[in-house]
């Protein structure tokens, strides 16, 4: 939505320009042609920032992706507070809750490359709605090549006994700083990446919980959703 040289789809619009369709400012009309484009059998990516695409293409998101369960992918660039140099109207704040309220919608967000490559792999081999929530900013890699992911599950990426912080995105690399600070004052802190939101990994906050005592989440988000 014509952006690809913020969002980077400008790198497979110079390899695939047949493949490649810049909509403009135009995020419902995106949603809605690759909607279209799905009935077909392909497998369309929608990329913008996702301030807009989450809020602009929200209506043909709902009433022809997901209440259609077409095989749509979003891919929401930019997310949180990833974008603060261009000011609050750029803060992307309520997608989670947004997203994760749509019916077919999976809702998935990666910490780092390994994690986001996993990701957008599972998204091309798995039939449905999915929303990829990708930040702006640059961490380094915290698994390897040969990390096994699953949708619906989370990653233990620091062990610790006294409490369990669960984050998601860009908030795992934070995370793991407080755990550092923490562990300075003699505070066990295990760190736990939920990459996967929609489903979520129950059974991993439960165990956390028991094992732990307590929970703290750490969320690039406002408090609802």
């Amino acid at each position: 939505a014509g952006l690809s040289g913020s969002t980077k789809s400008g790198i497979f619009a110079k390899a695939h320009p047949e493949r490649h369709f810049n909509m403009g400012i135009a995020e419902s009309d995106m949603v809605a042609t690759a909607a279209g484009l799905a009935t077909t059998g392909k497998i369309p990516f929608v990329n913008t920032f996702t301030v807009f695409l989450t809020t602009l293409g929200l209506i043909s998101a709902r009433a022809q992706v997901c209440y259609g369960n077409l095989n749509v992918k979003f891919g929401g660039a930019y997310c949180g507070m990833s974008d603060a140099l261009d000011g609050a109207t750029h803060h992307a704040t309520e997608d989670i809750a947004v997203m994760r309220a749509l019916p077919n919608m999976t809702v998935l967000v990666p910490s780092d490359a390994t994690s986001t490559r996993w990701a957008t792999k599972y998204a091309v081999d798995t039939y449905g709605p999915m929303y990829l929530r990708l930040s702006r900013d640059v961490y380094p890699d915290l698994y390897d090549e040969n990390t096994k992911f699953e949708c619906g599950k989370g990653a233990i990426v620091r062990d610790g006994t006294d409490v369990t912080v669960i984050a998601c995105g860009i908030l795992v690399h934070k995370a793991l700083e407080a755990a550092e600070q923490m562990a300075a004052r003699g505070v066990s802190v295990r760190v736990v990446d939920m990459y996967s939101i929609k489903p979520i990994d129950r059974e991993l906050i439960l165990r956390c919980a028991q094992e732990t005592g307590a929970i703290v989440t750490a969320e690039e988000h406002n408090i609802y959703g």
